[in-house]
Formats: structure tokens, C-alpha cells, sequence
């Protein structure tokens, strides 16, 4: 029995650990490495190729603050830019998970368009 309760109350404390993790812009970060890397552009553009694109946290935090359009991104929505064709064909599927992983969580307090920004520029 006790054994049994051990079990459980460690389940349940490293459950809480994990959702307390997940609430932060870290560990938002973290959902974000499924499709963007630090050097290396994957399925959307490296963070490395976004820190070149908007320069500072600041203007990221602006644009996905303004609701994220495509034309206001520095990458998907300017022509001028050397991957524009590959992410503007996938802003679709950023516009998702913005909404579902970035706005969501802005909503719900968990933490600001800024403080993400910085994740996304101390990497």
C-alpha cells in the first residue's frame, strides 16, 4: 500500500513540475524546437535566421502582438527575402500554432508576446 501511494504522489508531483514548465515562454521554446532549430532551418526558419530578421525581441514581440499576418512577417511576408517562397507557402501552419500555442497562452496570462520574444532571442 505504501508503496502504491509512493507511486502515485511521484507521479502526481513530476505531472505538476511538468505543467508549471510548460506554462513558461521556455517551455514554450521547447514545443517550438518541433519545427524551428537554433542554426538550422527545418520545417519553419532557424532561430538564428529569425534573430536576423526582426533584429530584436522587441519587433518579434510587435508582430505577434499585431496577430501575426503574413505581411508583417520579416521572413513569410517579404518578398525580398532569401526564404520567403518556402515560409510563405507554410504561414498557414505558423498562423495555427501561433493561435493555439503563442496567443492562447498570452490570453491566458501564462506569459507576454515579449517575454516568448526573449526565449526566442537568448537561444
Amino acid at each position: 500500500m505504501k508503496k502504491t501511494l509512493m507511486i502515485a504522489a511521484t507521479a502526481a508531483f513530476m505531472m505538476t513540475g511538468l505543467a508549471a514548465t510548460e506554462a513558461t515562454a521556455g517551455g514554450l521554446t521547447s514545443k517550438c524546437k518541433a519545427c524551428h532549430s537554433f542554426n538550422k532551418n527545418k520545417m519553419g526558419p532557424s532561430f538564428k535566421n529569425i534573430q536576423a530578421a526582426y533584429g530584436d525581441a522587441a519587433t518579434l514581440a510587435k508582430v505577434w502582438e499585431s496577430g501575426f499576418a503574413p505581411a508583417d512577417r520579416h521572413i513569410a511576408g517579404d518578398e525580398n527575402n532569401a526564404n520567403y517562397k518556402k515560409y510563405h507557402k507554410k504561414a498557414k501552419i505558423m498562423t495555427a500554432q501561433y493561435k493555439r500555442l503563442i496567443k492562447k497562452n498570452v490570453e491566458k496570462g501564462k506569459f507576454t508576446y515579449l517575454e516568448l520574444a526573449n526565449e526566442v532571442f537568448s537561444k
